[in-house]
C-alpha cells in the first residue's frame, strides 16, 4: 500500500488532466474530419449521378459505378486520418514516432517493391473507373480480345466472349481498350451488287427496307438516327460496295443488321438483284473446249451411235 500510495503522490495530476483533455480534443478533431468527409464524398457522389443522368447513362449501371469509386475514397481518407491520430496520440503519450515512421517507411518499400503490379493494377483500376472508360455490360475489346463485359474489379476486368470464354485482364497490363457500345452503337454495312446492277435503284432499295424497319415498333425503337446510306464505296474485282451505316442503341447493332441483311437479301431476290459470288470455269488445255460443252458433245455423240 505504501508503494502505490508513493507512486500516486509522484504522479503529476496537472500533467495527466492535460493529457487527457489533449487527447480528447484529438479524437474530437478526427471525428469531426471523418464527418465532414463522409458529407464531402456524398455530395460529390450525387454531383457524379446528377452528371451521369445527364449525359443519358443507365442510373442503376452508373450508381453503381459511382458507389465503388466513392467506397474506395473514403476507405482512403479514412485509413489516411486514423494513422495521422494514432501517430498524434503515440507523440502525445510520450513516445517517439521516429523510429515507428522509419520501420513504417521501410516494411512500406519492401511491400511496395514485392507488390508493384498489384499498386498498378488498382491504380490503372481506379482511374477506368473514374473516368468511365467501360462499364458492366458493354461489350469491349481488351488487347485483342472481345467479349461481354461481366465485371470491373480495382485489380482486374472480366470478359466473357461469344463462345462462353471468361477472360480476366489485370488493369495494370491492359495497353488497348476499345468501347464498342459507348452511348451508342453502329451496324456499319457493305453490300456488293453486280456490275450490271443501276446503284441507283439498289440504294433506292436499301433505303425502302431501312424505311421498312423504321416503321416498325420492334426496330424503329432501336434505331436512334436516321440511317445513312453513303453510296458506292468501291469497285471491287467482281462487285460493286455500297456502303452505310445503321446508329442503333448501345449493344443493339448487330440484332438490326442481322435483320436488315435478312430483308436486303429478300429484296433484292424480288427484284433480280445480283449479289456476285465467285465463279469458276474449268479447261483442259489451251486447244480444249470448256468441260461443260466437251461433255455436251460427248453424251451427243453416244446419243446417236445408239
Amino acid at each position: 500500500m505504501d508503494v502505490l500510495k508513493q507512486f500516486i503522490e509522484t504522479i503529476s495530476w496537472v500533467e495527466v488532466i492535460t493529457l487527457c483533455v489533449r487527447l480528447v480534443f484529438i479524437l474530437l478533431f478526427a471525428w469531426l474530419i471523418s464527418k465532414l468527409l463522409k458529407t464531402g464524398l456524398q455530395r460529390f457522389e450525387a454531383r457524379l449521378v446528377a452528371r451521369s443522368l445527364a449525359r443519358g447513362e443507365s442510373s442503376a449501371e452508373s450508381q453503381k459505378r459511382i458507389e465503388t469509386l466513392i467506397r474506395l475514397l473514403k476507405q482512403a481518407g479514412l485509413l489516411a486520418l486514423w494513422i495521422t491520430i494514432f501517430l498524434m496520440v503515440l507523440r502525445e503519450v510520450g513516445l517517439e514516432i521516429g523510429p515507428v515512421l522509419a520501420s513504417a517507411g521501410i516494411a512500406g518499400l519492401a511491400i511496395g517493391f514485392g507488390a508493384q503490379n498489384l499498386v498498378r493494377d488498382v491504380i490503372s483500376g481506379f482511374f477506368m473507373i473514374l473516368e468511365n472508360q467501360i462499364r458492366v455490360g458493354d461489350v469491349a475489346i481488351i488487347n485483342g480480345t472481345g467479349g461481354l463485359v461481366e465485371a470491373i474489379n480495382f485489380r482486374t476486368t472480366v470478359l466473357r466472349d461469344l463462345s462462353g470464354t471468361v477472360h480476366f485482364f489485370p488493369n495494370g497490363t491492359v495497353t488497348t481498350l476499345s468501347n464498342m457500345t459507348t452511348a451508342w452503337s453502329a451496324y456499319v454495312f457493305d453490300i456488293g451488287v453486280a456490275y450490271k446492277e443501276n446503284t441507283d435503284t439498289v440504294t433506292a432499295v436499301i433505303q425502302a427496307v431501312i424505311d421498312e424497319m423504321m416503321a416498325e415498333e420492334e426496330y424503329g425503337t432501336l434505331i436512334i438516327e436516321t440511317p445513312e446510306i453513303f453510296g458506292v464505296d468501291k469497285l471491287d474485282d467482281s462487285s460493286v460496295i455500297i456502303k452505310g451505316r445503321i446508329k442503333t442503341k448501345p449493344i443493339m447493332q448487330w440484332k438490326v443488321g442481322r435483320e436488315f441483311l435478312r430483308r436486303i437479301k429478300l429484296a433484292f431476290d424480288e427484284r433480280n438483284i445480283e449479289i456476285p459470288f465467285p465463279h469458276s470455269t474449268v479447261y483442259f488445255g489451251e486447244a480444249s473446249k470448256p468441260f461443260d460443252i466437251k461433255m455436251l458433245e460427248t453424251a451427243s455423240t453416244q446419243s446417236r451411235e445408239i
